[in-house]
């Protein structure tokens, strides 16, 4: 019984809740954006690709030092590699501008929302 329920929940989290995830995170992205100063998205199709360049990143980050780079996944050194990959991103994502402290505010802002969603956001 314990199998079945393993693989209902893996079904659960396929390829449209993946799309959920990332349609959640571009909009999460671009609520931070709208409340931080420093920091500019130009619509909806930049951030899903900014949601998609901060997993990748983090991703990246994972597999070599093993860290969690969500901004409450490791404290103080989560949360300061959370704001450079938002500022990062600027550079490989056309239409995103952030400031070293806009990345900052925002990886502030989208810890607090993580905190607050029952789903890992970014």
């Amino acid at each position: 019984m314990a199998d079945n329920n393993t693989a209902n929940s893996q079904r659960k989290t396929g390829w449209g809740g993946l799309i959920i995830r990332f349609v959640i995170a571009a909009v999460v992205l671009m609520i931070t954006a709208f409340f931080t100063p420093g920091y500019t998205i130009t619509n909806f199709w930049t951030a899903l690709l900014q949601a998609l360049a901060i997993v990748g990143l983090d991703y990246i980050i994972q597999m070599m030092t093993g860290m969690n780079a969500s901004p409450w996944g490791r404290g103080l050194s989560g949360f300061l590699i959370t704001a450079a990959i938002i500022y990062l991103t600027q550079y490989i994502i056309p239409g995103v501008t952030v400031s070293m402290i806009g990345a900052v505010i925002a990886a502030l802002i989208i810890g607090i929302i993580e905190a607050i969603l029952p789903i890992n956001v970014i």
